[in-house]
């Protein structure tokens, strides 16, 4: 068995804006799931995928009816869809590397 399993194995996920913060919505494929995404995909964990983009706060809210977890990220968007000189304003590809993380896998 790996020691290691990537997210995008196990989940899958959505990413939007409001200004300037993102919010990435990460979705387990199998309920049984839910409760080891609860486990590994910490806050401290999205904050360090991301660091490079010089963020601010990430905060995680639980949607276990929706087998979920949505990240809301501040300062993510270089300054946000009018302000940004990137090609991704809208954070829509920041879905994709949380989904490339390397997790513990499922117990």
């Amino acid at each position: 068995m790996s020691a290691e399993v990537l997210l995008c194995d196990y989940a899958h996920a959505r990413a939007g804006d409001k200004g300037n913060t993102l919010s990435v919505a990460v979705f387990a494929y199998n309920a049984a799931h839910y409760p080891w995404l609860v486990a590994e995909l910490t806050a401290e964990r999205v904050a360090a995928c991301l660091a490079h983009r010089r963020i601010g706060q990430v905060r995680r809210y639980e949607l276990p009816n929706l087998g979920g977890l949505n990240f809301v990220v501040d300062d993510a968007l270089e300054g946000g869809v009018n302000a940004s000189p990137g090609i991704d304003r809208h954070g829509k590809s920041l879905s994709y590397l949380l989904l490339d993380l390397r997790l513990p896998p499922p117990g």
